[in-house]
């Protein structure tokens, strides 16, 4: 099942500019005449000989006519449509901490996401191994900043402090916060408590899944 329609989907644009001071501004200034939304924004290269900016916008009433006044910038080089990251990646589940029990938890959430994205859904995974607490804490946080994250998965054999702060926070900001059973209080912080890290993989991906029968408000406090 597709959440997002080709009519709702965002325009995703790659421009080819100099890499040079007022670029972003002028590119910023024809998008903002044509009243378009930006809703993500990256330099995606960077060389010598110039860089190419990546746009995701919404709300664009004539994407012909502002493709076509950006091309008409001297500055610009080239524009290429795209299909946006939303499209290709969808969303997206961080998996952070212990070496091997990210591996295993990334065993399950891959495993699960093949099954729903063969019916036309995308979900990614991604993951970092961590230890220490400030690094742990600050990984945590960057969560809410990530473009498209949903879910984060924490695998570890001991996590509190800060790190238990963090999730509060962005629990807040609406990111779905699973945990491995682990020493320590970060599984009190979690919205869900998961033993078998496979498993805790599989249901991150039941959470956030648009066609998976699977409330994450029904299950908030519980451990598996």
């Amino acid at each position: 099942m597709n959440e997002m329609t080709e009519l709702d989907a965002p325009l995703a644009l790659m421009l080819r500019t100099p890499d040079e001071p007022g670029t972003l501004h002028a590119l910023t200034r024809v998008i903002l005449e044509h009243r378009a939304n930006i809703i993500h924004v990256d330099i995606a290269e960077r060389h010598k000989d110039g860089s190419t900016t990546y746009f995701e916008l919404e709300n664009v009433p004539a994407p012909d006519a502002l493709i076509a006044d950006l091309c008409a910038l001297p500055i610009v080089r080239e524009v290429e449509r795209a299909p946006s990251f939303a499209k290709v990646y969808g969303k997206r589940i961080i998996v952070v901490g212990g070496g091997a029990q990210v591996g295993q938890v990334v065993v399950g959430a891959v495993a699960e996401a093949d099954r729903h994205n063969i019916r036309g859904e995308k979900i990614s995974v991604d993951t970092i191994p961590l230890v220490g607490e400030e690094d742990l804490a600050d990984a945590v946080r960057a969560v809410a900043r990530l473009p498209r994250a949903v879910a984060l998965v924490l695998a570890g054999a001991l996590m509190g402090g800060d790190i238990a702060q963090a999730v509060y926070e962005i629990r807040e900001k609406g990111i779905v916060v699973l945990s491995l059973n682990m020493s320590g209080s970060v599984p009190d912080a979690a919205d869900l408590v998961v033993s078998d890290p496979v498993q805790c993989g599989v249901m991150a991906v039941m959470a956030v899944s648009a066609s998976a029968r699977f409330d994450i408000n029904r299950q908030r406090g519980r451990r598996y």
